[in-house]
């Protein structure tokens, strides 16, 4: 099992910033990608951003250049800090994490209970 608990979220005029922050603990040995996804009202949820292990990373379109996510391992912790942020990043923001395996996986392993991000016009 791995707990995952994100903060940061809130409330910003459109071109502010924020940081989420993503707290992990339990059995997070064997962790290699964690990721952000965000769900707006109405929407299917979608992924933000990844990074793995070895700090690969991988943005949405709509997020590139503006966001920026990392992590560190010796807090077990995952962070995602948002520039330059618009109304259409309003959402509830997720963490999630996926194991390592010996075969492709696109799945997640477990997730946040998500963090309310809203945007002012």
């Amino acid at each position: 099992q791995v707990q995952l608990v994100e903060s940061g979220g809130g409330l910003v005029q459109a071109g502010g910033s924020l940081r989420l922050s993503c707290v992990t603990s339990g059995n997070i040995g064997s962790i290699d990608t964690m990721g952000w996804h965000r769900q707006a009202p109405g929407q299917q949820r979608e992924l933000v951003a990844t990074i793995t292990s070895g700090s690969r990373t991988v943005y949405a379109d709509s997020v590139k250049a503006r966001f920026t996510i990392s992590r560190d391992n010796a807090k077990n912790t995952l962070y995602l800090q948002m520039n330059s942020l618009k109304p259409e990043d309003t959402a509830v923001y997720y963490c999630a994490t996926r194991y390592r395996r010996s075969y492709y996986y696109a799945g997640w392993d477990y997730w946040g209970q998500g963090t309310q991000v809203t945007v002012s016009s």
